[in-house]
Formats: structure tokens, C-alpha cells, sequence
């Protein structure tokens, strides 16, 4: 596989209509400045894009994180006033 060329921003924007024809013709565009790909054109149609990234975000932390056991115990007493008194979490500040 070849290097891709990266086409300048602003050359992107001139010829827009251009490239995204040849992105659905089936052709990655990469767009870039300095040569360095910053976005994509990619031939994907959009409900295939949809689709993909309706699945890319429930469950995307799976395995990721662990949550310890009393993470979601009730707060204590003194958390929850701070919330209804006028002092607010002022008490909590360092003297």
C-alpha cells in the first residue's frame, strides 16, 4: 500500500463537492495541513456510519474501569445539609 497523499485544508474546501464524489466512488481523502492527515473522507454510506456509531458508545468503558464495592451507598448526612443550607460547600473549604 502507498502513502496517502494529504490534500491542504484549503484546497479541500475549493473542491469539496469534488472529493466527497470520489470519497463515495469508494476513495479515502485525507485532509491535512503540512502534509499531516487531520480528518478523513472515507467511503462509508451513512447509515453504515449511523449503525457504527450508535454501537461506539454504550459499553465502550466494558473492562475498562472497576467500580469498588459501596460505590453508590447513600452519601452522608453531612454531604447532603451542604446541599440545602446557605453556607453551601463553604464548610468543606481548607482553613
Amino acid at each position: 500500500m502507498e502513502n496517502p497523499v494529504t490534500i491542504p485544508i484549503h484546497e479541500a474546501k475549493s473542491n469539496l463537492s469534488k472529493l466527497v464524489k470520489r470519497a463515495a466512488a469508494g476513495e479515502t481523502i485525507y485532509i491535512g495541513a503540512y502534509g499531516k492527515p487531520e480528518a478523513v473522507l472515507a467511503p462509508v454510506s451513512i447509515d453504515e456510519y449511523k449503525a457504527k456509531m450508535r454501537g461506539s458508545f454504550f459499553g465502550c468503558m466494558k473492562g475498562k474501569m472497576e467500580l469498588l464495592p459501596g460505590w453508590d451507598d447513600p452519601l452522608p448526612d453531612d454531604i447532603i445539609d451542604s446541599f440545602y443550607n446557605s453556607k453551601g460547600l463553604e464548610e468543606f473549604e481548607e482553613k
